[in-house]
Formats: C-alpha cells, sequence, structure tokens
C-alpha cells in the first residue's frame, strides 16, 4: 500500500488521524455493522468514496466508518439511498458553511482590532491636549 498522506499531514505516520485509510473492506464492514457487499453497493451509489491502494484495494478511513453509520442511521429511520445521498450533501454543505463563517468572523475580528489600535494611537490624553484658558484680568 502505497502512502498517501495529505498535504496538511505533517506529523508522524503512526499519528492516529481519522481520514487516514487504514481498513480493509472487511474490517470497515465488521466496524460499521453491515456486510461488505453493502459497503461496494454505496460507493457504487455515490455514497462513499473509500481511498484505493496502487494495486485498486479499498482502504477506509475512521471518517469512512463514521460516514457508514450515519448512512445507517439514516436509512434504519426509513429514508432511501438518494434521500440520505441528499442529505449527507446537505450537512457536508453546511459544515463548509459553519466554517466559512467561523473563518469570516475571526477575519472580521481580528480587523476590528487593528481598526481600534488604529484609533487609540490617534487618542491624545487629555492633560496633554487641553490647555487651559485662565482668561485675561481686567486692571
Amino acid at each position: 500500500m502505497a502512502d498517501r498522506r495529505s498535504p496538511r499531514d505533517t506529523g508522524s505516520p503512526f499519528e492516529r488521524r481519522s481520514d487516514r485509510a487504514v481498513y480493509v473492506i472487511s474490517v470497515a464492514a465488521e466496524l460499521s455493522g453491515m456486510h461488505p457487499q453493502t459497503l461496494r453497493i454505496y460507493e457504487r451509489k455515490g455514497l462513499l468514496d473509500p481511498a484505493r491502494t496502487d494495486g485498486g484495494s479499498r482502504r477506509y478511513s475512521q471518517d469512512d466508518i463514521e460516514r457508514l453509520r450515519r448512512i445507517q442511521e439514516l436509512t434504519n429511520s426509513g429514508i432511501g439511498l438518494e434521500g440520505v445521498r441528499r442529505i449527507m450533501a446537505l450537512e457536508a454543505e453546511i459544515k463548509e458553511l459553519k466554517d466559512l463563517i467561523r473563518e469570516l468572523e475571526e477575519q472580521s475580528k481580528a480587523e476590528k482590532e487593528k481598526i481600534h489600535k488604529h484609533y487609540r494611537r490617534d487618542l491624545v490624553p487629555v492633560s496633554q491636549a487641553v490647555v487651559l484658558f485662565r482668561g485675561v484680568t481686567k486692571r
């Protein structure tokens, strides 16, 4: 099996990561409580996209196992595979949008802080800015 580490993977090869494809189909099926043929069907239907070795063997990650459990949860509640596919696509889109909102909020906060720091530099302490006028006394 070739080491297919993502560009963001800078850790040790022994580091546990949920997106690292390590399980063969029989283990993934057992961990998800499904038959291996069910996993193949889900892949054909576009519900799952396991990694492949150079030899073409499927390898499943912990994220894939969680996805299989989510599929099982939805199908057990009476939703068909096309409905499951749509729900999961919407859930993924919602997650991306939430991540984008969080990122934009952080950027906005950083910009506000930068602007406030700029304003603070323009402020002059009152004791330096105000010249007291005592007026002219008449004689």
